[in-house]
């Protein structure tokens, strides 16, 4: 349990000292208090994990209003689920305050120390992912946005605490699900017509591995991969593949299968020729996969259809301003077309956070972070 911190009423050794100082001072001490498990989290990734810096940008993929957000105490801020994300969740987890969105006017100062969240819905490995949402923010973007990150850091307290910082804060990334749904599998894509399935694997894996030793020249040392999910169960995929009977759709799922094989082994290379690296791989697909296998066990009864949507599976629409979503948001896997639900996200976090092999790989988030980089 978090110890309360007590006001401060005076400072008089730091009366010639400039305001920020005094207010790094404060915030390192305070950060101490708490017990955090890792000095921060910065995380990248698509609309799984956006805390809201699609709002900021002209695109399609929004979701600040209502009902987004009916269950997260300041309402819809631009989270695609009636709650929490899974980065969400772990952030709780590891003692963190949720890192705010990149874009946000709130996103400098000291609390940039403790994390920024640069996700955005639609975003993918691929600069061209997203495309049919107009505005995205792709990996790459990302980067850059962690490059400009840095120096502001290095600006505050120095460029030898800024890369202890860095090597000891977890970066979190989620990605590769919009590389699939919202380019190859988009009907008429280029992608589909230029490569076959394993070609476009091999494209995807080719520039993540690029983007992966991009984020480790950065200062990136302890990285979270959190793999794809079986796209083929979501409620989007069961209405545009039209499954029959709410079943998953295998071919969907093969393809999801394959670039996710292909990236535990990038990854285990990459942890290999880095020094002083270590990327774990989050097993999202087989998490999510047992929660629609054995659901009751975990205490859902639909797992083949969104909370809020419309369309058969609520998977035709998306949570759109006036639609109203299921009254029991905990039975349900799937908040919306793509997206689950607070429930399934905190089922998932925990796992990430103190599970086994069979949830996460080499070791947990809890044991890397008492890891030395």
């Amino acid at each position: 349990m978090s110890r309360a911190i007590q006001p401060v009423q005076c400072f008089p050794k730091f009366a010639s000292l400039p305001w920020l100082t005094v207010a790094l001072f404060l915030f390192w001490n305070m950060q101490a208090a708490m017990g955090q498990l890792m000095p921060a989290m910065y995380i990248l990734g698509d609309s799984l994990i956006d805390p809201g810096n699609n709002n900021y940008i002209l695109t399609l993929a929004k979701s600040n209003f209502l009902p987004n957000g009916l269950d997260f105490p300041q309402g819809p801020t631009g989270r695609f689920c009636n709650g929490r994300t899974t980065a969400d969740n772990l952030a709780q987890l590891m003692g963190l305050p949720f890192p705010p969105p990149y874009l946000s006017p709130k996103a400098q100062g000291p609390i940039i120390l403790q994390g920024i969240n640069y996700a955005g819905a639609a975003a993918g490995i691929l600069d061209s992912t997203g495309y049919n949402y107009i505005g995205r923010i792709p990996l790459s973007k990302q980067l850059d946005y962690v490059e400009k990150t840095k120096a502001q850091i290095t600006e505050m307290i120095g460029e030898a605490k800024t890369a202890d910082l860095y090597a000891n804060a977890l970066f979190y990334i989620t990605i590769g699900s919009n590389d699939y749904i919202n380019n190859y599998l988009l009907t008429g894509s280029a992608t589909s017509q230029q490569y076959t399935p394993q070609e476009y694997e091999d494209l995807l894996i080719s520039e993540f591995d690029k983007l992966l030793r991009r984020l480790y020249s950065i200062g990136g040392r302890k990285v979270f991969v959190f793999n794809v999910g079986p796209l083929g169960c979501i409620p989007s995929q069961l209405y545009n593949q039209r499954s029959p009977d709410g079943s998953c759709i295998e071919f969907v799922n093969s393809y999801v299968r394959g670039f996710n094989s292909a990236t535990s082994v990038l990854l285990k290379q990459l942890t290999g020729s880095l020094p002083r690296s270590i990327f774990v791989f989050a097993k999202a697909y087989d998490l999510t996969y047992s929660l629609i296998n054995d659901p009751a066990k975990y205490g859902f009864s639909v797992v083949n259809k969104g909370c809020c949507g419309a369309g058969p599976y609520n998977g035709a629409v998306p949570c759109l301003l006036g639609l109203i979503p299921c009254p029991d948001r905990a039975a349900f896997l799937f908040w919306d077309a793509f997206h689950p639900t607070d429930k399934a996200n905190a089922i998932l976090a925990s796992a990430f956070y103190q599970g086994g092999k069979d949830a996460i790989e080499p070791v947990n988030v809890k044991t890397l972070a008492s890891m030395k980089p």
